[in-house]
């Protein structure tokens, strides 16, 4: 049994765009009417799908913010002065030594 020599890879590449060129012949292209009208379509769907996505997502974060999922917990320190002497030493006093007191500083 003898085996079909293949054409040479330039005549393969050459049949392939000549069989392109015969299926894009027989393609039925919308007319301009049609292509502005289902243009307008799509832009109107993805308009509304975003703003239905927005909707939600907002929706769901005001849910979670009431529920209490995107409080913060602080803790907060608070320092105790007390004048001791008569020689103007004061002792501080702190309920936690774990962590310092954070407060703003004024500049």
């Amino acid at each position: 049994m003898a085996e079909k020599k293949k054409p040479n890879i330039f005549k393969r590449i050459a049949q392939k765009f000549k069989d392109v060129r015969q299926e894009l012949k027989r393609v039925i292209w919308p007319t301009k009417e049609k292509l502005i009208q289902n243009s307008a379509v799509v832009l109107v769907v993805i308009a509304v799908c975003a703003i239905l996505l927005t909707a939600i997502g907002k929706g769901a974060g005001w849910i979670l913010e009431k529920a209490g999922f995107y409080t913060q917990n602080v803790e907060t320190t608070a320092t105790t002065t007390i004048a001791s002497d008569a020689s103007g030493d004061t002792t501080t006093l702190a309920p936690s030594e774990a962590a310092p007191s954070e407060e703003p500083s004024e500049t």
